[in-house]
């Protein structure tokens, strides 16, 4: 008789054992979230999920199981002439669908046939998102948190950046979330990730964290771009000492000219950029940075948006704040030297916060 292991410990260690994750669900569930490093191997594409479920509900249980299990010995047998044909004879594979139900038994049933010592995840992907948000309900409270600050401009992702290079312990939550977290703020070629991959990505990123040494993180709204913070975090940045860095306008606009050149240098990126932000400016003012967007002007752009808009944001946002800035680093410049000094200061600091 055929047997496989069933798993139920996600964490980072219990998931290293194994030399594949193999996520045969859907391409859409996969794209949705899935476990890191989890590659997709499909027992039932799209379609083929839909249209088995629409058997189930129109035909009966057992059309849809008949129609499913051929279309599953078919996508699995293609995956063990392809992705699969080179594994050897000791490969070991977790396999996991939706809840741990017929598609991951059926397909680690297909591979342990081949001989391979296969695991199935108990609970399927379910049990993942669990692990993920209890472990996120459970971290954040225990962390030292320390929140980066400044108004726009001020460097702050790249000051993030060269703490980490300098052995400090950071979370870019900008990085995981792909966004700049603000009008400009998006990647043309790296879209957001869904509310529950970013919870995965945020979850991953703080699993290796020493709860003894302070976090870096910038601090940020409670939403950047189209995903959110979960509340245990959010609720602890509020409480979390800052320290805010300031900038000449000039140099902050020089700094962000060069930063989000994929969209100043791109008219048309620029000007769809600004159409976010037409509901609290007049058309004339948003008719004229467009024409700065086009004529090429970005330092000039990138200072008038910060001086009409997103300086006055930030003064509003930091009144509502529930802790003061516990420092405040002045820098002339913004370039590698001052970030580096920065840095400096900041690690000298840290223990007084």
């Amino acid at each position: 008789m055929l047997r496989y292991e069933t798993l139920k410990d996600v964490s980072a260690g219990a998931l290293q054992r194994f030399d594949l994750i193999i996520d045969v669900r859907s391409p859409g569930e996969y794209a949705e979230d899935h476990l890191p490093g989890a590659v997709n191997m499909p027992v039932l594409d799209d379609a083929e999920r839909a249209e088995i479920g629409t058997t189930y509900v129109q035909v009966s249980a057992f059309e849809a199981r008949r129609a499913g299990a051929a279309l599953v010995a078919r996508n699995a047998a293609k995956h063990l002439e392809t992705a699969l044909a080179d594994k050897p004879k000791r490969f070991r594979p977790l396999v996991y669908c939706w809840r741990g139900g017929m598609r991951s038994n059926s397909m680690a049933t297909i591979l342990s046939a081949v001989g391979w010592p296969v695991a199935v995840l108990e609970g399927g992907y379910q049990t993942w998102r669990r692990a993920v948000m209890a472990g996120i309900e459970a971290a954040f409270p225990e962390l030292d948190l320390i929140l980066i600050d400044g108004q726009t401009g001020t460097a702050k992702t790249a000051l993030l950046q060269v703490l980490r290079d300098k052995g400090e312990q950071v979370v870019d939550l900008e990085g995981l979330a792909r966004h700049r977290g603000s009008a400009f703020g998006g990647f043309a070629n790296a879209p957001q990730p869904s509310q529950k991959a970013f919870e995965t990505a945020l979850w991953t990123a703080l699993e290796g964290v020493d709860l003894s040494r302070p976090v870096f993180l910038e601090a940020e709204s409670a939403r950047i771009g189209s995903v959110r913070l979960p509340s245990p975090l959010w609720t602890r940045m509020k409480q979390a000492p800052r320290i805010e860095i300031t900038a000449p306008l000039a140099e902050r606009a020089r700094f962000l000219a060069t930063a989000y050149a994929d969209i100043v240098d791109d008219p048309g990126q620029a000007c769809a950029a600004l159409e976010l932000i037409t509901p609290f400016h007049s058309k004339e003012q948003i008719a004229h940075w467009r024409e700065l967007a086009h004529q090429g002007q970005p330092e000039r752009l990138a200072a008038e948006l910060m001086t009409a808009h997103y300086d006055p944001a930030y003064d509003r946002a930091r009144r509502k704040r529930l802790t003061p800035s516990a420092l405040s680093f002045e820098t002339e410049r913004l370039d590698a030297a001052a970030l580096e000094a920065l840095a400096d200061r900041i690690i000298a600091a840290k223990q007084a916060l």
